[in-house]
């Protein structure tokens, strides 16, 4: 028993904090300018577990769909469902019974939560298999990744407005720069098994389509900013996250799985970064 449990601890990554927080800092961020600085510590549990839940949750799916290519990836070929140690009918299970407690949670929200909480799960079980025929399924992961941000909206303000969807925007295009290093490390084992990413499909413009998209994402940030005349301590942490961006800059630059994994992980402090600038301001 102690063994499958520490198998399905693996199958959710459990061990592997990067995703729980890639989810969670978006969704901090639509908390915080929904509810004007001053979130609700209710709120800030139920969706704080719920990024845990729902990330949890789309690991067991991708290990699902996956099983047939880790095997044939070094960096996943462990993994406990391409490993024969998690079933795929279990890895299905656990899936299905994370999202169950994460719908669970959301219960004492308005019904414009609950129903978007509908196409959130969608996508992030379709997410997946995208893989397969998607050119660029980083932008599918994005918008998985950001259903948080009109989620928060609508359980405060019961509506979405513009500041949502520039945040929505400035999480889709953070994640297609972070998610294409992190392609970029399986990216010859990705082109051998015939799996789509954004790392083969940008090929040689990879590090400058990454940029671009960081540029994309700090503007919708400095929009949001003036549109609300932020203090000067947001312009800190904003200039904070430049200097991070140039860090990843130079990590992926050198196009080796090593720096382009740590340039993944080291994310983190960006999306770290952006919520400091919110809610010092």
């Amino acid at each position: 028993m102690a063994s499958k449990f520490s198998d399905y601890l693996a199958l959710i990554r459990f061990d592997k904090p990067i995703g729980t927080l890639l989810v969670l800092w978006p969704t901090l961020w639509g908390l915080l300018m929904a509810s004007n600085g001053h979130p609700q510590l209710a709120h800030l549990l139920i969706f704080s577990m719920g990024c845990f839940l729902m990330r949890s949750a789309g690991c067991a799916i991708n290990d699902y769909a996956d099983r047939d290519f880790d095997k044939h990836v070094s960096r996943t070929k462990d993994r406990p469902v391409t490993a024969g140690r998690v079933s795929p009918k279990e890895a299905l299970l656990v899936a299905a019974f994370l999202a169950l407690i994460s719908f669970l949670l959301i219960l004492p929200l308005n019904l414009f939560t609950k129903l978007l909480s509908i196409p959130a799960v969608l996508i992030a079980a379709i997410y997946p298999f995208t893989k397969r025929f998607f050119s660029i399924p980083q932008a599918i992961l994005g918008i998985a990744f950001s259903f948080g941000i009109p989620m928060s909206y609508a359980a405060v303000q019961n509506s979405i407005p513009v500041d949502a969807w520039l945040l929505v925007i400035a999480n889709i295009a953070w994640a297609i720069a972070y998610d294409t290093a992190y392609a970029m490390v399986d990216r010859e084992d990705d082109l051998t098994i015939g799996i789509k990413t954004s790392a083969i499909t940008f090929g040689k413009h990879d590090v400058l389509v990454m940029m671009i998209c960081y540029a994309i994402t700090m503007t919708s940030f400095a929009w949001i900013a003036l549109r609300h005349d932020l203090s000067s301590l947001f312009w800190v942490f904003w200039v904070l996250g430049l200097g991070l961006i140039v860090y990843y800059y130079q990590l992926v630059s050198t196009r080796a799985p090593q720096q382009c994994f740590l340039a993944f992980k080291r994310n983190n402090w960006l999306g770290a970064a952006l919520f400091l600038a919110l809610a010092f301001s």
